[in-house]
């Protein structure tokens, strides 16, 4: 097609996709809500467990507060977080309960097992999926950047001084965007399997998908190609998985 990312899905796929999104909005934003108020007490013990844990901090950085309310708003940013990606997970166990019957086409190429049977398998592959972009997270991707942060403050002969706000934030941000972004195969799985997205489409727009994804990766870490890669690199190499796995298994 080579129409680029909005290329990879079909205009009648598209339409509906966001009419199926539309009609299930009220589960959507109630999920959303109930995210949102539960995670508003997490995200104090979050940040409680981060500002005791070792690690977190590197040596020779003072972590301050600066605002009144920041650690209120800091808790309403990681409330947000914890609530969209819940809502994520209730779209994608959404996609594998309705596929079939929601989406023309589908039902050759979902799983023949029940819809319960799929949404417990789409459950268990998004926990999964979650737990190892957790564990990437914390054992290479944040340790990684925190430290080279703080030499490149050390090696300027600066005393490091972070905000409690834009510290916390950046690091719940890695947590947030490597489990969403470790989501990548079931829905490109799903997406294909209920005809929205062609994986021909996503073959032939991979040059424009890396580079999205190695912007995303930009975005979020210190401008340095190993930095980069190691925040986009992931979604890379997973949505290349998930191009095989569909490939092999494909039913249609």
């Amino acid at each position: 097609m080579g129409e680029g990312l909005l290329g990879l899905f079909d205009s009648e796929g598209t339409r509906v996709l966001i009419s199926h999104l539309d009609k299930r909005r009220k589960l959507y934003l109630g999920v959303f809500a109930i995210g949102f108020v539960a995670g508003y007490p997490i995200a104090e013990m979050i940040i409680e467990w981060l500002l005791n844990s070792d690690g977190y901090i590197p040596v020779g950085v003072e972590v301050i507060i600066l605002q009144p309310l920041e650690v209120i708003l800091l808790q309403l940013r990681i409330a947000a977080q914890i609530a969209f990606g819940l809502t994520v997970a209730t779209i994608i166990l959404d996609l594998a309960w309705t596929g079939s019957r929601s989406f023309p086409g589908a039902a050759s190429r979902l799983s023949s097992s029940s819809e319960g049977t799929r949404v417990l398998s789409a459950m268990l592959m998004v926990a999964a999926l979650g737990a190892m972009g957790l564990a990437y997270a914390h054992n290479v991707l944040i340790p990684f950047l925190l430290e080279y942060l703080a030499e490149d403050s050390a090696e300027s002969g600066l005393q490091s001084t972070w905000q409690l706000q834009s510290w916390v934030g950046f690091i719940t941000g890695l947590y947030f965007s490597s489990i969403l972004g470790f989501q990548v195969p079931i829905l490109a799985v799903l997406l294909i399997r209920s005809g929205l997205i062609e994986r021909s489409s996503i073959v032939e727009n991979r040059g424009a998908i890396w580079f999205a994804a190695l912007f995303l990766g930009a975005l979020i870490s210190p401008p340095d190609p190993i930095s980069l890669f190691l925040v986009g690199g992931p979604m890379l190499v997973l949505l290349e998985v998930a191009l095989l796995y569909e490939g092999f298994t494909d039913r249609g």
